[in-house]
């Protein structure tokens, strides 16, 4: 296996770690949702992250500086899906998911935000990234019953 293969039979496992790091911040972070991102590279975490108080900065922003070069091949996991595009202008989780150069991003709900809303997901594909959509979505899912997005504009 290459440098960010994970068995699947790990994904579980690291998903959950996720949950439990977005499970800490709940009602901590404004109108954002709270979002745990792990990053595995060779069978271990190299880089975690959960949103920020107040909304900011993203938990994908966090590992990913946590995880630095050893990102690039990595496995993603991530609670909600990755925003496609951010009300503050700077670069999207998705987008800077692609820059790391993570090859696989695994993520256990979707996000019904204008700014994600499925938009992540292509963004991921379209740059070769492998997206795995819906493990241990039951689990994740009440992190975000409170969580209402705001339609864009």
């Amino acid at each position: 296996m290459g440098a960010g293969s994970s068995r699947p039979a790990d994904d579980a496992v690291w998903m959950r770690r996720a949950i439990a790091l977005a499970a800490t911040h709940v009602g901590l972070t404004g109108d954002n949702p709270s979002v745990g991102c792990v990053i595995v590279a060779d069978g271990r975490a190299v880089g975690e992250g959960v949103t920020g108080g107040g909304g900011r900065p993203h938990a994908e922003e966090i590992a990913l500086e946590a995880a630095g070069a050893a990102a690039r091949g990595a496995v993603a996991y991530v609670t909600l899906e990755p925003c496609a595009q951010r009300s503050s202008g700077a670069a999207s989780c998705a987008e800077r998911l692609v820059a790391a150069g993570v090859a696989r991003v695994v993520v256990a709900c979707e996000d019904a935000s204008a700014l994600a809303a499925g938009r992540g997901a292509v963004r991921l594909r379209g740059a070769g990234v492998v997206f795995d959509l819906g493990l241990l979505a039951d689990e994740a899912a009440p992190l975000y019953a409170g969580y209402r997005p705001q339609p864009e504009g």
